[in-house]
């Protein structure tokens, strides 16, 4: 049976708030999910899916800086007739990604998976990567919020796009970021985006 413990999370200004009787993000994540390095091959990657029953990766340089899917490997390398041992993850991983703090609440999650037409999203505590949270773990929570994640809608892609944290690189200075932000069309870390307003 999963709790409702009230838990402590961070708002839009930084500052702590309660999520009260709500079913947070690492209450139904699941803990230790499979990584890759960007030059493992695709090949290997598939290998580690099979192995561990999962559905995708996520690419780690220190940082998450990717994930690479099943849905990936059939449209990227199957469907090209391309050659899995050949092929290297960083070279058809969806970076950057979108992560959510573990003390957000499971309807947080649902409505960013909703927006951004996406399955998963890796968990990111204290920049460091801690789990992981797909729509099946939802639906075993229950089927009901499934329902719910589907029908959603009503934030604009634009809107919701500037809203979201992303984990990648900085479009300014390079560094690895699980922090980043979408600003004036680009992904900037949180110094970058400091920077600008004092320019």
């Amino acid at each position: 049976m999963v709790s409702t413990n009230c838990y402590p999370s961070e708002n839009s200004s930084g500052e702590l708030e309660m999520n009260k009787g709500d079913i947070i993000v690492r209450e139904a994540m699941k803990m230790n999910p499979v990584t890759v390095s960007p030059d493992t091959t695709v090949q290997e990657a598939a290998e580690l899916m099979r192995k561990h029953r999962v559905g995708s990766c996520i690419v780690i340089v220190e940082k998450p800086i990717g994930i690479i899917t099943e849905r990936d490997i059939v449209h990227k390398v199957v469907s090209q007739d391309l050659k899995a041992s050949d092929v290297k993850v960083k070279d058809i991983m969806s970076s950057p990604i979108i992560v959510i703090d573990p003390y957000k609440s499971i309807e947080e999650a649902m409505r960013i998976m909703a927006n951004g037409n996406i399955r998963r999203l890796p968990v990111i505590e204290n920049g460091e990567l801690v789990g992981i949270i797909t729509q099946r773990d939802i639906a075993r929570i229950s089927p009901v919020l499934l329902e719910i994640l589907r029908d959603m809608s009503g934030v604009s892609r634009e809107n919701y796009l500037k809203e979201r944290i992303y984990s990648g690189k900085c479009e300014d200075c390079g560094t690895l970021s699980t922090r980043l932000r979408l600003v004036d069309g680009r992904l900037l870390c949180e110094d970058c985006i400091d920077a600008l307003r004092y320019e």
